[in-house]
């Protein structure tokens, strides 16, 4: 048996290890999961990159409806004060996107996304994706995240569960476009479908309020010129 190897932790490691274990033990989650049909969104992609002058990515599309959504069910983005009397909304949706660099998992923050265009929200992505892998993002880069979002399908992975991070009360997790069979104008047809899985604090947020604000994501996945 070869011997054991200790390798120590980052401090991006051990802060976000902190983080979000003080996360899971101090709030009730619970977890709900939906099917968004992005067939269109996809095919819409390359004359994007024509017209507006960038790849835009589908974590653009995610960020850009995440924000919209935020906006208009603004509880998402609420956190309980101390005493658990009163909550906070926060005033502005900064949608924060989990980012794997060197140093360990990132989260860069694009700060009041449903004020920007999809075409604003990709070149700021790439801009911050690309800072993040190269050790580059400033401290208010990475500041004042008011919902966030976790993308996994880059990996494969169909579904997945996210911890809600410390400060927030919602993160969207999304799997991978998975080509399968299903109705499409009362026919059956080769979709793409992704998952999306959303962890809510149950303080705060109830099951109807949670349905709904991600049926609405749904919505503008399936009318990706709505997000446009």
């Amino acid at each position: 048996m070869p011997p054991q190897k200790k390798i120590p932790l980052t401090r991006i490691q051990r802060l976000i290890g902190r983080r979000m274990s003080q996360s899971r033990r101090t709030k009730p989650c619970f977890y709900i999961e939906a099917k968004a049909d992005v067939t269109e969104l996809m095919a819409l992609r390359p004359g994007l990159r024509k017209s507006l002058g960038i790849k835009v990515t589908t974590n653009a599309f995610y960020i850009r409806a995440l924000a919209l959504a935020a906006a208009k069910y603004p509880l998402v983005l609420a956190t309980l004060d101390s005493g658990a009397d009163t909550i906070t909304i926060a005033g502005s949706v900064n949608v924060g996107f989990a980012v794997t660099a060197p140093q360990g998992l990132v989260v860069p923050v694009v700060k009041s996304a449903d004020k920007k265009t999809l075409a604003e929200i990709a070149r700021l992505e790439k801009t911050l994706t690309e800072k993040a892998r190269d050790n580059k993002l400033t401290l208010d880069e990475m500041e004042a995240e008011t919902i966030a979002l976790s993308n996994l399908g880059a990996y494969d992975m169909e579904s997945f569960i996210a911890i809600v991070p410390p400060g927030t009360s919602a993160i969207l997790a999304v799997g991978n476009a998975v080509r399968t069979i299903a109705a499409h104008n009362g026919e059956p047809a080769e979709r793409k479908m992704v998952s999306l899985t959303l962890s809510v604090d149950g303080r705060i947020i109830d099951g109807p309020y949670a349905a709904e604000f991600l049926n609405f994501i749904v919505q503008q996945l399936q009318d990706p010129m709505a997000i446009v």
